[in-house]
């Protein structure tokens, strides 16, 4: 879905800074009331940045889940050094500091859609920066009272999320007094669009269990049921001229010798018919190829060898799905839904879970645009359609992995998976500090150890979320 190019425009440089949104908006009907302005401005800002964050996730950990690999050998991102994310602390920090600001704004107008969709975006950004770091302060992170606040039991943030989504669904199906309208870059103020995204990651959150005795998959089956039911139902931000796609900067910079975006060896030959013996249609639309005209990546941790420094190895270029300049940048989507299912109902019903395996694969294609005959050619292929009978659980954590490209939520699969794809091998020149296993976590950023370390975990890149035991 796009705004109006002239309301969005005005929506994001006016509202950015969340401070004079009423001059434009004209929701601000009571001059005595000033609430209304900071609550349009505050929603701009926190949807916006949401889809900031998760690209900002996805950066991370894209090398850690081999879609990236660095050209250059060695590189930290690559071989999984701790590296000092202080940047994106504080921005995951600002976003939530927002929304828990939003909340309490809502609450007290009686602005309960507002409330709601502030809510589970506040559940979203939590458990992006638990996932990648696992205690966080979260009780006392947003009481500047507080100069070294405590830090929070990851599993009890992680049920606080899913209170925070029990919550917002609550607030979204009652009628408003304010509706959010075009405050909302995600769903352009659509409650029950909100609803459904709430609902489809208390599914996600659940699924997370999978390695705990809390996993209930028939849980995780019943939140779906009012989940997505299409494509159109994707929680995204389109981007637009005035704020490029992310990841297109990465593709410009490395079209200018700015070396980023190259492409792992190991997500190649996944689709290229190395690994699994079958081509995937959908590498055309999310790499590009070399000068030959072939797709050859580049293996993490080894760089790119005596390889010029550009047009001998695919990279992120403009022009492809995730990476042009007015791409959207993906929250959560049905597809990634229909993997989810797959899984939870793999033990009990594995023809439902079948179904729904196949039915991810088709709807990430679709959703990439890719044409009729060639996605009935891939899911005919009996590689691909295995049968019933033969149906494994690598199956839908490969073809997740794929419709999940260029996303965090790959990360915590990786992990629940302890990164069992087929072929999948440790980077080149891997850090000595991982005794030759995967990474689990991120280090704490300097800024947070610097200024509340008597409160900051002692733990390592192998120490487990919560969720990873």
């Amino acid at each position: 879905m796009h705004f109006n190019k002239l309301l969005r425009t005005l929506l994001f440089m006016g509202c950015i800074l969340f401070l004079s949104c009423d001059d434009y908006l004209d929701i601000n009907d009571d001059p005595n009331n000033p609430t209304e302005a900071p609550l349009a401005g505050l929603m701009v800002n926190s949807t916006f940045e949401s889809a900031q964050n998760t690209f900002r996730m996805a950066d991370i950990s894209a090398n850690y889940v081999q879609y990236i690999a660095s050209p250059n050998a060695g590189s930290s991102s690559d071989i999984m050094d701790p590296l000092d994310f202080s940047t994106t602390w504080s921005n995951m920090y600002n976003v939530m500091t927002d929304l828990s600001d939003l909340i309490a704004q809502a609450e007290s107008s009686g602005a309960n859609h507002y409330q709601g969709a502030a809510q589970i975006m506040l559940a979203y950004n939590l458990v992006l920066t638990v996932d990648a770091w696992g205690r966080i302060p979260f009780s006392e992170g947003f009481n500047f009272d507080t100069l070294t606040p405590a830090y929070d039991d990851d599993a009890a943030l992680y049920a606080s999320a899913i209170d925070l989504l029990d919550m917002g669904i609550q607030n979204l199906s009652q009628e408003t007094v304010l509706p959010i309208e075009n405050d909302d870059f995600i769903y352009q103020g659509d409650p029950a669009q909100w609803i459904k995204l709430g609902y489809m990651l208390k599914a996600r959150y659940l699924n997370h269990y999978s390695k705990t005795g809390s996993y209930d998959p028939n849980a995780v089956l019943n939140a779906l049921e009012n989940g997505f039911e299409s494509n159109s139902d994707d929680a995204q931000v389109v981007y637009f001229e005035e704020e490029f796609n992310p990841w297109a900067s990465v593709a410009r910079s490395n079209a200018n010798l700015i070396l980023g975006g190259w492409i792992s060896e190991q997500f190649v030959q996944a689709l290229d018919g190395t690994t699994f013996g079958v081509v995937d249609p959908r590498l055309s639309a999310m790499i590009s190829t070399t000068e030959d005209n072939d797709y050859v990546g580049t293996v993490n941790g080894a760089g790119r060898g005596n390889a010029p420094a550009s047009g001998a190895r695919s990279t992120l270029e403009l022009g492809d799905f995730y990476s042009s300049e007015l791409s959207p940048i993906l929250l959560a989507t049905f597809a990634e839904q229909k993997f989810i299912e797959a899984e939870a109902a793999f033990e009990t019903d594995k023809n439902r879970s079948y179904a729904a395996y196949l039915a991810g694969i088709e709807a990430h294609m679709q959703k990439l645009e890719i044409p009729r005959e060639a996605i009935d050619v891939y899911l005919s292929n009996t590689v691909v359609a295995m049968g019933v009978s033969t149906f494994s659980m690598a199956d839908i954590f490969k073809e997740k992995w794929v419709a999940l490209f260029l996303n965090p939520e790959t990360w915590v699969d990786a992990r629940r998976y302890n990164y069992q794809y087929t072929d999948f091998t440790l980077p080149a020149n891997l850090n000595s500090q991982l005794n030759g296993q995967f990474i689990r976590r991120l280090a704490y950023p300097d800024s947070e150890v610097s200024r509340n370390g008597s409160n900051v975990p002692d733990v390592t890149l192998l120490d487990k979320i919560f969720w990873d035991k």
